[in-house]
């Protein structure tokens, strides 16, 4: 079974295993720099039984151990393996099945949403500040130059999305899912906006909240602890950045029915979100367990008929390919460098956010995922008609 798991996982590369008992396997075409792995204790059990949560828990538990190189090498390894160009949606069986699992995942209804939240935002503020930029932008930045820097691409990213927002002085903004609240506060600060925040991490409100008032922003920015669905009035503009992965595919019309309600008649909103390029999967089962439960990255087929559903007019959309990977790799790097985090963390929780962090990097270097940024309205004339304006 071991065989046949790395005929099928490891096609490049220079992998060495070794197994309890002594036994050695070797994978891979031989090239690149050589990576050896041993597993210890319940390790290959765990990892034939279910190669995507069972690697990830031998890691996390200390059943598998790195001996030559490092964790991103051993998944680069597997990256590599996988990545045979984009494999289509498969059988209708395939599909049915999926779609059926999805529902199963992604109940978040108020009480789900609010519980899934606080499983990963509400760790820690320290946690986040030790590898986020200075803004703690936690979403893809954009890397308008291969040489930037995590804080100038983070900086670009807010700048990127404001372009495409459009907003006057005094406009009102929403900002569904804002986070410790960056983004609206530089919309307050640099455009002018008149900014609501909703939230439903008590932490990231709070710091949020402190942000706002230490720059002098409490009165153009106010962070409510919210679901988005409960508001009920209009606004100018809607900005929603990373946020809508946690909404789940059962309520992805529902989300764009609120959007339509709650933008003005003349107003646009921009909706940025991680995608697939391969359409609808389901989540993997280390991710849906440990790191986002009743998350769901969405295929962008699903995101459109959504859309739609809703009676919203799509009027741009672009898409991110590997700036999420270079961000996660900066992320993965601050993490790894911070002295302080062996002090603070057990060894199972740093292992657990290291292969987090470098697996979700694979994802958008090998795994077909990217960002999409779409631009809605109510009207078909609410933007200009052409993109120039962006770039002005």
């Amino acid at each position: 079974m071991i065989d046949a798991l790395l005929a099928r996982m490891i096609k490049v590369g220079d992998l060495t295993v070794r197994l309890p008992g002594g036994t050695t396997k070797r994978a891979g075409d031989g090239t690149g720099s050589p990576v050896t792995i041993r597993f210890t204790g319940r390790g290959v059990r765990r990892t034939v039984a279910n190669p995507s949560l069972g690697l990830a828990e031998a890691y996390m538990d200390g059943d598998l151990v790195i001996e030559q190189g490092t964790l991103w090498d051993l998944l680069e390894l597997v990256g590599k393996g996988g990545s045979r160009g984009l494999k289509g949606r498969g059988s209708w069986l395939k599909r049915t099945r999926r779609a059926v699992k999805r529902k199963i995942q992604q109940a978040n209804d108020r009480t789900a949403a609010r519980r899934n939240v606080a499983h990963h935002y509400d760790l820690s503020n320290d946690l986040y500040r030790r590898f986020l930029d200075a803004d703690m932008q936690y979403s893809c930045a954009y890397f308008a130059r291969p040489d930037m820097t995590l804080e100038e691409a983070q900086a670009a990213k807010k700048a990127h999305i404001a372009a495409k927002l459009r907003i006057a002085p005094g406009m009102s903004v929403l900002d569904i899912g804002s986070g410790w609240g960056g983004m609206g506060m530089t919309l307050a600060r640099d455009h002018g906006a008149q900014v609501t925040g909703v939230t439903l991490s008590v932490e990231q409100l709070e710091l949020a909240r402190a942000r706002a008032l230490e720059a002098g922003l409490a009165e153009k920015v106010v962070f409510e602890l919210k679901d988005y669905r409960d508001l009920d009035r209009p606004f100018d503009r809607i900005v929603s950045v990373g946020m809508l992965e946690h909404v789940g595919e059962p309520h992805f019309r529902e989300y764009f029915e609120t959007v339509k309600r709650l933008l003005a008649d003349d107003g646009s909103a921009v909706i940025h979100a991680i995608g697939r390029a391969g359409g609808p999967g389901l989540t993997n089962a280390f991710t849906h367990k440990y790191i986002f439960p009743g998350g769901y990255i969405p295929g962008l087929s699903e995101i459109v008929s959504a859309v739609e559903d809703a009676g919203l007019w799509i009027t741009d959309i672009e898409i991110l390919r590997l700036h999420y990977a270079e961000t996660l790799k900066n992320w993965r790097l601050r993490f790894l460098a911070d002295p302080e985090i062996p002090a603070l963390y057990d060894a199972r929780f740093r292992r657990m956010w290291e292969f987090y962090l470098a697996s979700a990097e694979m994802g958008f270097r090998y795994g077909g995922h990217m960002v999409f940024q779409i631009q809605l309205a109510r009207r078909v004339d609410a933007v200009p008609i052409t993109r120039d304006y962006m770039r002005a």
